[in-house]
């Protein structure tokens, strides 16, 4: 039977340097944001008064505006270790590592039998030393605790969808591999349930999954196997998040899954007009920093808007009217909104293919190419690229290794599907990653602002598919690329570290 799975050496060697490139991270760069202060209010909060909200006016209000999961995550760990950020950042730096490892079991779900142990130690590598990955344990945000229960997530399913019992008529499966293949769809229906309570769109998992499972049942007689999955998965689902939804109906007077999108309390305004408007000329990250998050609390100067942001002078004329009263007050009201909603319409009719293919593209390709470093203390800008080196080389220099690693793994991942494309292309796993990438970065695309940061959660998916790479090419008349789907041994302890009994 063959090792599917890294050397000892290798595997505490990478996690070794893994963990020291965490370390360095948050030792040097420590980062904080407008959400790590929120996150903390309602942990601290929940612990010391046991109301899940914040503070207005001098009254702690409970409020649904986040999801429950991280503050959580924060109040147990200041239970148990203090009050303080290092704990937190110590501690996510150990999940990241278990990331590490989940992407190296995904990664060898993919690869050629005989590669399995090649692609698994590639894998390993390549996330552990992902100074993307590593860089948000340093920060008190999500995406590290996100990124783990996605990708336990994304693992799980891989497993169902390569079970052979898919393959079997459901007459041909006795009680005990029904109640097996029930107990790991609502266990993996629950892992989203997890993901779900840190950040809601983990939901995008289900879609990706289903895609897989529909394509995999697609067969009429398949049919009832796809609805008890289904069935198990939403109800693992609705098992975690039913608490949550429990607690919003009796403190809050609604039932509610999900946190609000644009994280409000309940009766709040929100300019949805105006965040139209944005949708129609917003590509990067900096518009946010220079129109959408100074509303209400700073002008807004017309010099804040690209060109593109109007398509005549008369146009320009109407946008720096509406400006002028918004800044009289700093506030956006009901009628402001509703003319900057008519300008939103009047655009994405004049210009339909712009405001719905090719912004959302330059969107997508913004999040996917920028540097990441918004925590990091650099520019991330590299034009001019002359003037940037004089003005200051050190920035420019550290900018540049980031867009060409970030530009690497890319292209590790690119790689890999040429690589393995003739057996990846049929293989229901990589539907289900492929679909998670692409349903996610459109998901991402409809946001109001352009963060390049949520795009982290799609970092494993990446990297499974990058590892394909270094898969050696094995001859078919040598030995199969994969096992068969009927073959009994499909998921031994080797191949996947559990085992699905049959």
């Amino acid at each position: 039977m063959r090792n599917h799975r890294p050397s000892a050496k290798q595997f505490a060697l990478a996690l070794t340097c893994g963990l020291a490139l965490r370390l360095f991270f948050i030792y040097l760069f420590p980062a904080r944001s407008v959400d790590t202060r929120f996150y903390e209010e309602l942990a601290a909060n929940w612990r010391y008064h046991g109301v899940y909200g914040i503070f207005v006016q001098g009254q702690l209000l409970p409020v649904d505006m986040r999801m429950p999961g991280y503050p959580a995550f924060l109040s147990v760990i200041h239970r148990m270790f203090g009050a303080s950020a290092q704990p937190v950042m110590a501690v996510q730096a150990i999940v990241d590592l278990f990331t590490c490892v989940l992407i190296a079991a995904l990664a060898a779900r993919l690869a050629p039998s005989p590669q399995r142990a090649r692609v698994a130690t590639a894998a390993l590598w390549m996330a552990a030393l992902c100074p993307f990955l590593a860089s948000y344990t340093a920060a008190l945000l999500t995406e590290t605790l996100a990124t783990f229960l996605t990708v336990a997530a994304l693992y799980l399913f891989a497993c169902i969808l390569e079970d052979p019992r898919l393959h079997l008529p459901p007459a041909a499966l006795d009680s005990h591999a029904l109640i097996s293949g029930a107990g790991w769809c609502l266990l993996a229906g629950a892992l989203v349930g997890a993901g779900t309570l840190v950040r809601p769109d983990t939901l995008l998992v289900l879609a990706a999954a289903g895609a897989a499972l529909l394509v995999l049942c697609r067969r009429r007689s398949d049919a009832m196997k796809l609805l008890l999955a289904s069935a198990w998965i939403t109800a693992g689902l609705l098992l975690v998040l039913l608490p949550w939804g429990a607690r919003n109906a009796r403190t809050l007077g609604r039932v509610q899954f999900l946190s609000p999108r644009y994280a409000e309390s309940y009766g709040d305004f929100i300019p949805r007009g105006f965040f139209a408007w944005t949708r129609t000329w917003s590509e990067h990250f900096r518009d946010a920093y220079q129109v959408s998050w100074k509303l209400g609390k700073q002008p807004i100067e017309m010099d804040s808007f690209p060109s593109a942001a109007f398509d005549s002078g008369e146009e320009r004329t109407r946008v720096a009217e509406l400006l002028t009263r918004y800044n009289a007050e700093l506030k956006m009201t009901p009628a402001l909104d509703r003319e900057f909603a008519r300008l939103a319409h009047e655009r994405s009719v004049r210009h339909p293919f712009r405001v719905y293919l090719a912004i959302p593209a330059v969107r997508a390709a913004a999040m996917w190419f920028t540097p990441r470093i918004e925590l990091l203390p650099y520019s991330g800008r590299l034009v001019p690229p002359l003037e940037m080196w004089r003005g200051n080389p050190r920035d420019f220099g550290a900018t540049s290794v980031f867009v060409l690693m970030n530009a690497a793994y890319i292209g590790l991942a690119l790689a890999g599907w040429f690589r393995q494309r003739g057996s990846l292309l049929s293989r229901p796993v990589v539907i289900m990653l492929t679909a998670f990438i692409g349903i996610r970065t459109a998901f991402l695309t409809s946001l109001q602002t352009v963060e390049p940061r949520y795009v982290m959660v799609c970092f494993p998916a990446l990297l499974a598919i990058g590892a394909q790479a270094w898969a050696a090419r094995v001859p078919a008349q040598q030995t199969a690329p994969y096992p068969s789907v009927a073959a009994r041994d499909f998921l031994t302890p080797e191949d996947t570290g559990m085992r699905l009994s049959s």
